[in-house]
């Protein structure tokens, strides 16, 4: 049966790091490269991160490492060290310029399998399992859609905003590549008519995107802009470009918070937003039958915020 892919996928490059590559080695993303016992694909036993890359630069790098970082020691996974990472993508990016040309804009995938079930790539910790870089190009529909008014739906998430507490074993607020749920809720939302969800929690508490985090937004009379995001506490993935755009809001003297947010909150907020690292910013228009206000002046702003942190 023939292979289909899109554009972009067919200019991915691939970089695998291992304990004789440590600074990574160049690979076919077209062709197999894991065994079919990696407890990745049988499993979905690993961590990743997706960052984006502008011009060769990798946005919000170390942040995005520490994550990883954070989700290895969650999940018990051995990673190589940061300096690995940063070489095996830099290889990546390189590649494209060997090929002729550094797209604009590359969205940077990084992966840790747990490896072969009793079968350790290397009696190294940091190099026992597999390890791999996909850069691919934004698409343009991907960059064309950033800042447009999008629809969304609430989902129950299916545990109480206590679980990650009460339950560690769950792994919440670890970036695992366990994504079927997630991708399930997707799916759910476009067949209903909508873009994107935000997850809740069974005692009402508002989570996070399947792969975004949740911005709300108040401005006063006198111009005053607050921005709220769910606290970490509730088992949700802390957020780099939330941090990112909170970081540049306080310095441009604006209110940040976290804290527990409501669904009624959710409803009752003046303005709304999904951020992500590669999408960036969305504001959402409308949340189940519920509209909402679009501030396209704050919006803009948002993602400045994003332009100048680089």
């Amino acid at each position: 049966m023939a292979e289909r892919f899109d554009e972009e996928a067919l200019r991915a490059v691939g970089v695998r790091i291992d304990a004789e590559h440590p600074e990574g080695i160049i690979f076919d993303p077209h062709q197999p490269q894991l065994r079919v016992t990696d407890l990745s694909a049988v499993r979905g036993d690993g961590i990743f991160e997706t960052m984006l890359a502008e011009q060769g630069h990798v946005r919000k790098f170390s942040a995005h490492l520490e994550r990883l970082q954070r989700s290895a020691t969650i999940t018990d996974i051995g990673i190589p060290p940061q300096d690995a990472w940063r070489a095996a993508v830099e290889l990546g990016l390189d590649e494209f310029r060997n090929r002729g040309g550094l797209p604009d804009e590359v969205a940077v995938r990084i992966t840790a399998s747990r490896g072969v079930d009793g079968e350790p790539a290397s009696d190294d910790p940091a190099f026992s399992g597999t390890y791999w870089a996909l850069l691919t190009p934004v698409s343009e529909k991907v960059r064309t859609s950033r800042g447009r008014p999008i629809s969304v739906t609430l989902l129950d998430r299916g545990y109480d905003s206590g679980a990650s507490e009460r339950a560690p074993w769950l792994l919440l607020g670890a970036k695992t590549l366990s994504y079927a749920v997630n991708m399930a809720a997707l799916r759910w939302a476009a067949k209903h008519g909508h873009d994107d969800v935000i997850f809740t929690s069974s005692d009402g508490k508002v989570l996070e995107g399947p792969v975004s985090s949740i911005l709300l937004g108040h401005r006063s009379s006198d111009g005053q802009v607050h921005l709220r995001t769910p606290s970490p506490d509730a088992g949700i993935l802390p957020g780099t470009t939330q941090a990112t755009i909170f970081r540049a809001a306080e310095q441009a003297g604006w209110r940040t918070s976290l804290g527990p947010v409501t669904t009624e909150d959710l409803h009752d907020a003046q303005f709304l937003w999904l951020t992500g690292s590669v999408k960036l910013v969305s504001p959402i228009g409308r949340i189940d039958d519920h509209s909402v206000a679009v501030d396209e002046e704050l919006t803009t702003a948002l993602l400045s915020f994003l332009n100048e942190a680089g």
